[in-house]
């Protein structure tokens, strides 16, 4: 196989990502898309319990026979040290640069404002807002250009829905930062951008309220579904690639038209 029709076949080949919650869901999926495309990829996952889960990620991706590769990394991002702890951990085990950073874990909860308490508020933000700054910051400086940042937003920070004023606002904060860190790491050539899925089928799709679901099949434009891991990964597989160098500080929804941004 030629050079040429190896990039094309494998356009993350040589590419060091970390993918936070890589355990299930969308994480699971799109560390595993990643890795199709040719990428090393670092699975970061949070409880002890999802360990057997993250290793059956980590025996899909050896599987491919491609050339890629992983690592698992259990560490808990409501910790402020854990993002050294994950950074140092994916040198170790793929070399000194990353190329990828997909800030995707994250935690979600319906509550009422007036049963909403600071904890509830400490529980969301620290884990849907801090940990994917501080993470971002601690990548930086090992970032190799053109470095690839994706942050996991949500159609809820644009959606209104009842009792979801902690998600939505911790999923707003991370547009802004989004668009913040693109002007911010754009000089060095990084490009920084969120995806906002709608509904997915998968194991979170259980807390999503049955009416937002309902709702979604009547308003998506495309299909009239849910959506799936897939039609998630490969949008965020595809802005780590050289063919979206000229797309950063944006929030692509990925929702089937069920959000028009």
């Amino acid at each position: 196989m030629s050079s040429q029709s190896n990039q094309a076949a494998l356009p993350l080949q040589g590419k060091v990502a970390i993918v936070t919650g890589a355990s299930r869901g969308i994480g699971a999926g799109l560390a595993l898309e990643l890795a199709r495309r040719g990428a090393k990829v670092a699975l970061v996952y949070t409880s002890p319990k999802s360990g057997n889960l993250v290793e059956e990620v980590a025996s899909n991706i050896k599987a491919l026979g491609n050339g890629s590769d992983s690592t698992v990394i259990q560490a808990d991002l409501r910790h402020v040290d854990t993002p050294s702890k994950i950074v140092g951990a994916t040198r170790e085990a793929f070399g000194d640069k990353i190329d990828i950073l997909v800030n995707n874990a994250g935690v979600l909860t319906a509550k009422a404002v007036t049963e909403t308490t600071a904890e509830d508020y400490a529980a969301i933000f620290d884990v849907n807002v801090r940990a994917p700054l501080l993470l971002t910051g601690a990548v930086a400086p090992h970032l190799r250009a053109p470095g690839r940042i994706i942050n996991m937003s949500s159609i809820g920070a644009r959606k209104c829905f009842a009792n979801f004023s902690l998600y939505a606002g911790s999923k707003a904060a991370i547009e802004g930062i989004t668009r913040s860190l693109a002007q911010e790491l754009g000089e060095a050539g990084h490009t920084v951008n969120a995806v906002a899925p709608g509904p997915v089928e998968s194991d979170m799709l259980s807390d999503v309220p049955k009416e937002i679901v309902e709702d979604q099949l009547k308003q998506t434009a495309v299909e009239r579904r849910v959506g799936t891991v897939d039609d998630v990964s490969r949008i965020v597989a595809w802005l780590c690639g050289e063919d979206a160098k000229w797309v950063s500080g944006q929030t692509i929804s990925a929702s089937g038209g069920f959000l028009m941004l």
